[in-house]
């Protein structure tokens, strides 16, 4: 942490005085920073102070995490910066991960990079932990499998894939290319489809560019254990768009499971197998189990417990000063039947953190909450360039008027004007110029050729006047 952040920090670690409440937001991503933009705007200067507490210092926005994969948006430009945005007298950003919460005690401690571990004292919690991939004990996964929940997960498989691109135009026909040029996606659902279409159509373009290589040389696979995919625009939509990903020879396997990827050897439950170096796992997510490292009231899905107005509460009532909103919380959906909640995405996180960060001020001025109600609108999916599909409100779109939809709204819903700005000229440029298909695979190991020059130098090896070095007067 910088000499600011240090000494904010410390500053936190003091029980909380009376006359200042102090607002602690669990959480960068859309919940902590919409909260605490919505807080930055409702609290009058001195009425409370508040700290954002998460292991990176901005916020992403996931749903361009497709594009940042396929090359149509530089990687920096779909993250904000938490500082950069939460600039203002009594509010701090802590770069750290919180190991647990003592509501009781009212204090949170946080592991920084660096350091020792850090003890926060607070008088309103607000958690907005998220959620991580949903791994499965597959054997080979964690050796091989790449997620695809981060912006560094994100720009690692657009780098990698177009590497495999790279070692493959150099070696001759034979289980190795096959191996290199084969790609598999597990899971259907949003994230999935969204990064399989989009990294699919950045493969296509970039294979072009190859004397050695050609389209039909790619196996691209997609593996699903349900009967459908996208089952977020609907069933009739998500049947066009897998006829769609067929049709560009997409190798898409329903009701069918990833049994084992040891040593990149793909084992499906069909009795298929074959080798692939990429496997990119997409197949659901869950809370974040630091969770269970806290005295707050959990569902059996290990979910935080929350009432509509999105103050946690527990068997006995309302936990007093703690709040939740978000994938880590089961928000009830009041549009709906009783016992639905909220879908775990950005539409409803959001709104959510927009509603709370009033709510919270309210509650300081001795004021009521309000319910949280958001009818779902529906879902947009980018499928490449120019390619896309879409339920909104009932009404059915594909193909490139989907596609223009999708772009317009997560253009429009992309933190602040600086983020919008930045993707738009993306946009532009891809538009103007040919698809960049540069790969910087080993940006991941910078220091690698440093290393090795650093190292023992080998003495070489002289094979008569092939050793000279230089002509002869």
């Amino acid at each position: 942490m910088t000499a600011t952040t240090q000494e904010s920090a410390s500053a936190s670690t003091t029980p909380a005085a009376a006359a200042t409440p102090r607002i602690l937001l669990l959480g960068g991503g859309y919940v902590g920073l919409y909260t605490a933009l919505g807080l930055k705007k409702g609290l009058k200067p001195g009425e409370a102070e508040v700290t954002v507490v998460d292991p990176r210092p901005y916020m992403t926005y996931q749903p361009f995490l497709p594009e940042v994969a396929a090359g149509s948006i530089e990687a920096r430009h779909v993250v904000v910066s938490l500082r950069g945005n939460l600039k203002r007298q009594g509010f701090e950003v802590v770069t750290g991960s919180v190991t647990g919460v003592d509501h009781a005690s009212r204090t949170a401690t946080v592991q920084p990079p660096q350091g020792e571990e850090l003890t926060l004292h607070y008088d309103q919690l607000v958690v907005g932990l998220g959620s991580i991939s949903r791994v499965l004990p597959i054997p080979g996964l964690a050796e091989v499998g790449i997620g695809f929940k981060t912006i560094e997960e994100a720009a690692a498989v657009r780098d990698h894939v177009l590497d495999r691109l790279d070692a493959a135009a150099s070696m001759p026909d034979g289980p190795e290319r096959r191996r290199a040029l084969s790609f598999v996606f597990v899971g259907g659902g949003y994230a999935g489809i969204e990064a399989l279409a989009e990294v699919e159509d950045l493969l296509r373009s970039a294979v072009d560019q190859y004397t050695t290589l050609q389209r039909s040389d790619l196996n691209i696979v997609l593996v699903e254990a349900l009967n459908r995919i996208l089952p977020e625009v609907g069933e009739e939509m998500g049947r066009w768009t897998l006829q769609q990903l067929r049709e560009r020879d997409i190798d898409c396997r329903l009701e069918t499971f990833l049994k084992a990827c040891e040593g990149g050897h793909v084992v499906l439950s069909d009795g298929t197998e074959f080798d692939a170096d990429t496997v990119v796992w997409t197949a659901g997510v869950k809370s974040n189990p630091v969770l269970a490292n806290t005295d707050l009231p959990l569902d059996k899905m290990g979910r935080l417990r929350v009432r509509a107005d999105l103050r946690v509460s527990g068997d006995d009532g309302i936990v007093e000063g703690a709040w939740g909103a978000g994938d880590c919380c089961a928000v009830p959906d009041i549009t709906k039947d009783p016992g639905t909640f909220c879908a775990p995405n950005a539409q409803h996180a959001v709104r959510e953190a927009k509603l709370l960060a009033k709510n919270v001020v309210a509650v300081l001025r001795g004021e009521a909450p309000k319910d949280y109600s958001h009818k779902y609108a529906g879902s947009v999916a980018s499928l490449g360039l120019g390619k896309g599909v879409a339920t909104i409100y009932g009404v059915k779109v594909k193909g490139f008027p989907a596609w223009v939809m999708h772009r317009g709204y997560h253009l429009l819903a992309v933190p602040t004007f600086n983020r919008k700005f930045r993707v738009l000229l993306d946009w532009v440029g891809q538009g103007a110029f040919r698809r960049d298909t540069v790969a910087l695979a080993r940006r991941s190991r910078p220091r690698e050729e440093f290393v090795l020059s650093a190292g023992p130098t080998p003495q070489p090896r002289l094979a008569g006047a092939a050793a000279d070095n230089g002509p002869r007067p």
